[in-house]
């Protein structure tokens, strides 16, 4: 069933396992892919003398296996076959199982893991095709490795269409704990275990022993402007973290770059692992799926504590947090996020083939989307606020040319509604007569632009009316010794190459502050 040069590099990656593995399958007798499943499990098998599997009939409708290591249960199942994207899951998870893997988190996030409120029996469901599915699929499995409370199971939705029907899923990876549903979208290993930490809670809240790190330069932020401000520090010889949720921030969830001057075209996952790849070659020490509780920036020595009892104490600290996707502001906005509001076209856009959907937004975000959804969904309704649409031209003549896009502008969304379950349309105003209309819509995708994360630093730094941090010309705040660059900060222009300049000059001046002991 596995291609054979897919099963030679496979035989290739598991020449090191020295765990035992067994793989244990669960499924009906008349189940139409019961042999599909086993013939899948029997070329992963082939693999490795370290694998194993079983076969056991279930009289329900059970499909799929779990994993065993060393005959004890890992907490890691797999509802369905994990082909496609997920199928790089189920060799992490073979991986992990026997220690292996650079997705492995340190010590700092192992405790915080270990800490969690069990029982904790998690189920992701995904798309095979989803691209954003697997990475949080790979991370529950390494929390249920990790702890012993914790059990994970990936569920392939197209195999399940009546279970998500009735939990009422309308975008992936969709987490749930029992029928309710704690996570929608792209996560990664921080984002899901500070949700995890907020939803159940630790068996300890406050960390007795905080872990002192102190460095030269302390970067929070791992987009291009944390990455080129530890790197242009560490260039200068300085010891130098970089603390973040992940490298390449809201990089990630872009899909096509082109603007990148010398880089003609490029994707967001491309240009977030080569910004790892250019950090890796300096000695700056990474510190990801940090979630920061708290800063002190006044004295002459900052502190930047971080969830589960870290704290990063250093004279000259970077702020480069970058922003987040701007929301509607409206009643039942949250109640119907994954429910028929979404921010992902990519992501969510097929669970919309051939209904009606809107765009909010009409900048380059909105339009991209607006055309990507074209080509899935029978209508595309753009609502943009401003008199004009704000989007390069060549966007704007695309999306003219296609025969399913209407565009309205002078359009403000006042109200969503919704049945209770999801989303069923927008009021909208016309900026210009003020009269209000209603339409029924299947989705909304909004797209109106970024809002600075800056809510951690207003109670040290004074914030501009749009809740950036206001910088000088070269980077500099009003307290000496922080800096800020990028989307975070007042400079205009929210671009890449710009992030990347901006990060370059604030570690410049930090180096100059320091060489004439200012700090």
């Amino acid at each position: 069933m596995i291609d054979k040069d897919i099963l030679q590099q496979v035989k290739s990656v598991f020449a090191s396992l020295n765990t035992n593995i067994k793989f244990v399958a669960t499924a009906s007798d008349n189940n139409s892919r019961k042999d599909e499943l086993m013939a899948f499990l029997t070329d992963m098998v082939s693999c490795s003398d370290k694998l194993a599997m079983e076969s056991r009939a279930v009289d329900d409708d059970s499909f799929g296996f779990s994993i065993l290591r060393e005959g004890e249960p890992t907490g890691i199942s797999f509802r369905g076959i994990p082909n496609g994207h997920e199928f790089t899951s189920l060799l992490l998870a073979i991986l992990n199982a026997d220690g292996q893997g650079k997705n492995l988190p340190d010590e700092a996030l192992r405790r915080r893991i270990s800490s969690l409120k069990t029982p904790l029996n998690l189920r992701t469901y995904v798309s095979l095709t989803c691209t954003n599915c697997p990475e949080v699929v790979q991370a529950l499995n390494v929390m249920a490795l990790i702890n012993p409370g914790i059990s994970h199971e990936m569920v392939d939705g197209g195999l399940f269409q009546d279970e998500v029907s009735r939990l009422n899923i309308q975008g992936v990876p969709a987490v749930f704990v029992g029928d309710e549903q704690i996570h929608i979208g792209r996560g990664d290993l921080g984002i899901l275990l500070q949700e995890l930490e907020d939803k159940v809670g630790t068996e300890h809240d406050a960390v007795a022993d905080i872990v002192e790190h102190q460095f030269d330069v302390v970067v929070i932020g791992g987009g291009p402007a944390g990455a080129s401000a530890a790197i242009y520090s560490a260039r200068k010889g300085l010891n130098v973290a970089l603390v973040a949720e992940r490298v390449g921030g809201q990089v990630n969830e872009t899909v096509g770059i082109e603007n990148l001057i010398s880089v003609p075209k490029t994707t967001g996952n491309q240009l977030s692992a080569d910004l790892l790849t250019h950090i890796e070659q300096y000695p700056i020490k990474v510190f990801t799926n940090r979630q920061i509780s708290s800063v002190s920036l006044k004295d002459k020595m900052k502190r930047v504590t971080a969830k589960g009892g870290e704290a990063f104490v250093s004279p000259a600290v970077i702020i480069a947090t970058g922003a987040k996707w701007r929301r509607l502001g409206l009643n039942d906005e949250d109640k119907y996020i994954g429910h028929g509001i979404h921010f992902c076209q990519h992501c969510d856009g097929p669970f919309y083939k051939g209904k009606s959907v809107a765009v909010i937004g009409g900048g380059n975000s909105g339009m991209e989307a607006a055309i990507d959804l074209a080509g899935i969904c029978s209508h595309v309704t753009v609502f943009e606020f401003a008199d004009r649409l704000c989007a390069d031209n060549v966007l704007i003549e695309k999306a003219n040319s296609m025969s399913n896009i209407d565009i309205h502008t002078n359009a403000m969304t006042t109200r969503i509604i919704g049945d209770g379950q999801r989303l069923t349309g927008l009021t909208v105003k016309n900026r210009i007569d003020e009269k209000e209309s209603d339409y029924n819509f299947d989705g909304v995708f909004v797209q109106i632009g970024l809002a600075a994360n800056s809510d951690l630093f207003a109670d040290e730094l004074e914030l501009s009316p749009r809740r950036e941090i206001p910088i000088d010309a070269t980077c500099r705040t009003s307290i000496s010794g922080v800096y800020a660059a990028g989307d975070v900060s007042t400079v205009p222009y929210k671009q890449i190459v710009v992030a990347m300049g901006e990060g370059a000059k604030a570690a410049l001046s930090a180096f100059e502050d320091r060489m004439r002991g200012i700090i």
